[in-house]
């Protein structure tokens, strides 16, 4: 009897079991992706809500496409909760499982190649590739005819060049693991070299463009798909070679990620520089344009729109009565001296017979601010967004499974969640990419362009009209636009979720002795540090050389007299600051201040001084650390 009835239960269970399911997945389902669609949230907010309030608040600009860059940055949001479930249902457990087996079924060479080969799809799938690809709109082949022709007639080569360069520094980092190399002894050398070769290319008008792109590129490499999966590597690796304690497993192999693009870009330009083949040079084989085409095509641009406003800026014959019988003048306006002679008498300088010539400005309406971009074209985005991410997870994927199946002969475990991980992955990086274009480009891109109207008067962005300099002080301009960037630096740092897990594991390694909020608030300083020093140098067109050359030559010196332990995470810490929200965002801005600045070919670099600022703090934070438990009588390696 107890069998027919449970057999009874369950066939009502069964025939109102498609209700109950839903019902059921529902509850379960909409906890989950509010959860962490929160996690995004809260990683995303502050950087964005800081740049709309500078823009309205401090700048007292209209924030151009609004509803547009809303829906964008939503869409982010959802593309990166999408995204990051994928890459822990779906490419993380191939990542894990080879990196498991691999060093117990294969032989040195086939890790190696395994090694390099995922390095390379790593990069190709990262989101923040698809912004390096989108910056050379924005240069002029004119005055940087190289870096033109590398981010637009050889970007396809650019990119690989990049992976190439991800991919030689897995290698490089599985071998570190396999034979315990430290690394001091392979950061000394490869940064020495990198300066070297950056002096000589500063010394070239040619070539010395490319160097911001170049530096640029070890930042942009590190992001969510590559640093996973080369951890999961070393550390299978690791667990198998490691003699003892395995506190470093992992460590050190992101910092080779960041380093070995460099170079590799670099010699990207040295060839195409030494074969004569780029824009302008004699063998050049694409299309040249006029300058007045390149002008026009500028002005077009919403980034860049400086449509004559002469119109909008004539007083009206009404305007100059009123001057003329009352002495006002309601609207904006602005007074110029012209001619006269300049006379010294009783301790004033005096001007006699000036010509005092007054203009009218035309302010900006926030009547006439569009919500939405009506020339963007969203059938065309979708496609563009989603051809991107097949081209990137699809590879990978296959090249995992190829691995996994063929090579290794293991099975999958758990193929449905793995399905489920690659078309989670697919969607959200879909979605990503379309939020980058609607969103995250347009709101960098306008701050970027307007941030200069703190010290210089400028074309706002997406409008004919002109602001600034909001300080006549110029000094002073240009020092709020570097402290507004210290703080967007340091808040989306702060809100980078990576960096709370590289806290925990740093304070777990080093015994309580370097704190978790310590270490977060010392990277946060570093990278709001380095931003500012970026905003600095496109401000006073500094050269990069002048900004990379002295820090990184006191980075080799306290590299070199750093215990191992802080030299490992010190440096990695630079690869968690440059996440998918920071790194289109910084870089957007840095291009567009950079295209408003007189003088300023480009604006990369910036996210190059934003990832040494963080390893010059961790380091010197990690030494203080050290002497003073060593002034307390403690041994260092009794802490560490």
């Amino acid at each position: 009897m107890t069998y027919i009835a449970n057999k009874t239960d369950n066939a009502q269970l069964s025939e109102s079991g498609t209700q109950l399911g839903t019902r059921n997945t529902l509850r379960l389902l909409i906890p989950y992706f509010k959860r962490n669609f929160m996690e995004q949230l809260k990683s995303v907010w502050f950087i964005v809500a800081y740049l709309m309030v500078f823009q309205v608040l401090i700048l007292q600009l209209p924030l151009v496409y609004s509803l547009m860059i809303c829906f964008g940055i939503f869409i982010v949001m959802v593309g990166l909760m999408f995204f990051m479930e994928g890459l822990r249902l779906g490419l993380m457990p191939l990542g894990e499982s080879i990196g498991s087996v691999f060093p117990h079924k294969s032989k040195m060479p086939t890790i190696l190649g395994f090694a390099f080969l995922l390095g390379i799809g790593a990069t190709f799938a990262e989101p923040a590739i698809a912004v390096l690809k989108a910056a050379g709109s924005g240069v002029s082949p004119d005055k940087a005819p190289l870096l033109y022709s590398l981010l637009n007639d050889f970007s396809g080569q650019l990119v690989m060049c990049v992976g190439i360069g991800v991919g030689f520094a897995v290698l490089l980092g599985v071998m570190r693991f396999f034979y315990g190399w430290s690394l001091k002894l392979l950061i000394i050398p490869v940064v020495s070299g990198l300066l070297a070769l950056s002096a000589f290319f500063s010394q070239n008008e040619i070539l010395q463009a490319v160097l911001g792109l170049a530096w640029d590129c070890g930042a942009v490499t590190t992001g969510p798909v590559t640093v996973p999966l080369v951890l999961a590597l070393g550390i299978g690796v690791c667990r198998v070679v490691s003699k003892g304690n395995s506190n470093n497993a992992g460590f050190g192999i992101v910092t080779l990620a960041s380093l070995f693009p460099i170079l590799a870009v670099l010699i990207l330009a040295l060839y195409h520089y030494s074969a004569d083949d780029y824009y302008g040079a004699e063998k050049y084989s694409g299309e040249i344009y006029p300058p007045a085409t390149l002008t026009e095509a500028v002005t077009d641009s919403p980034e860049a729109n400086t449509a004559d406003a002469s119109n909008a800026a004539l007083f009206s014959e009404q305007e100059f009565n009123s001057f003329v019988t009352e002495g006002n003048l309601d609207s904006n306006h602005s007074f110029a001296l012209e001619g006269g002679q300049a006379v010294f008498k009783d301790g004033k300088i005096i001007l006699e017979n000036p010509l005092v010539v007054i203009e009218k400005t035309a302010a900006v309406e926030a009547a006439e601010v569009a919500a939405w971009d009506s020339g963007k074209d969203m059938g065309s985005a979708v496609k563009q967004a989603l051809m991107d991410a097949l081209r990137a997870i699809i590879p990978l994927c296959i090249f995992l499974f190829f691995v996994l199946r063929v090579v290794l002969k293991q099975k999958l475990t758990h193929p449905e969640e793995v399905g489920v991980g690659v078309i989670f992955a697919l969607t959200g990086m879909t979605l990503f990419g379309l939020g980058i274009t609607l969103g995250l480009t347009p709101l960098g891109s306008q701050l970027g362009s307007n941030v200069p109207s703190t010290f210089a008067e400028i074309s706002v962005w997406g409008s004919t009209f002109s602001a600034g300099p909001m300080i006549e002080s110029g000094e002073w301009g240009k020092m709020i636009a570097i402290i507004f960037a210290f703080y967007l630096g340091y808040g989306a740092t702060l809100a980078e979720p990576a960096l709370n897990a590289l806290g925990d594991t740093v304070e777990r390694i080093t015994v309580g002795a370097f704190r978790k909020r310590l270490l977060m608030q010392s990277v946060a300083i570093g990278v709001g540090l380095g931003i500012a020093a970026g905003i600095l140098k496109i401000a006073y067109n500094i050269p990069l050389i002048t900004m990379l050359v002295p820090p990184y030559l006191l980075l080799l010196v306290l590299t070199w007299i750093s215990s191992e332990e802080f030299v490992n995470f010190g440096w990695d810490s630079a690869g968690v600051t440059t996440g998918p929200i920071t790194v289109p965002l910084v870089l957007a801005i840095g291009l567009g201040v950079g295209g408003n600045v007189p003088g300023v070919t480009d604006g990369f670099g910036v996210l190059a001084l934003a990832s040494v600022g963080p390893i010059l703090t961790v380091l010197t934070v990690g030494l203080i650390t050290n002497a003073r438990k060593s002034g307390n009588g403690l041994e260092v390696d009794s802490v560490i």
